[in-house]
């Protein structure tokens, strides 16, 4: 199971999960797996595989592909949708965690329940890299 870091209570998120770590993800006590990486990245498995798994385990899942360069505003109210609705912990993972750590951030930003900078430099000392989010969020803000 890759590392896990939380980036708000009840939320967490990690880099690419293998079918394998689902298991290991429900041991841990996430009871939801949010996906935002496409299958077209040549995932080492399939969001339809995973879901099964997840489902095996007893997870919840839910399949959001994004991409750091085309997330829009109807990502930004799908993201939250899930994270409000699906049971708590939630796992969200993308190849290495920062794209799904940067749609987080800019559905705080855009919905005015946080400040940029302080989201960019929070998510530094955490270890990721999320400095195009004060842009992104103008952008979606418009």
């Amino acid at each position: 199971m890759p590392q896990t870091t939380e980036i708000a209570p009840g939320l967490s998120v990690a880099a690419q999960i293998e079918k394998a770590d689902l298991a290991q993800i429900a041991k841990a006590g996430f009871k939801t797996v949010i996906n935002n990486r496409p299958d077209s990245e040549g995932v080492p498995v399939a969001a339809a595989d995973a879901k099964a798994e997840a489902e095996r385990n007893g997870l919840r899942y839910a399949y959001l592909p994004v991409t750091s360069s085309t997330i829009t505003a109807d990502d930004l109210v799908a993201f939250e949708k899930l994270v409000a609705e699906n049971p708590k912990p939630i796992l969200a993972h993308c190849r290495s965690g920062t794209r799904t750590y940067l749609l987080w951030a800019a559905t705080q930003v855009v919905g005015g329940k946080a400040d940029a900078a302080a989201l960019v430099a929070e998510a530094a000392a955490k270890g990721f890299d999320i400095k195009s989010l004060p842009m992104l969020a103008a952008k979606l803000k418009s």
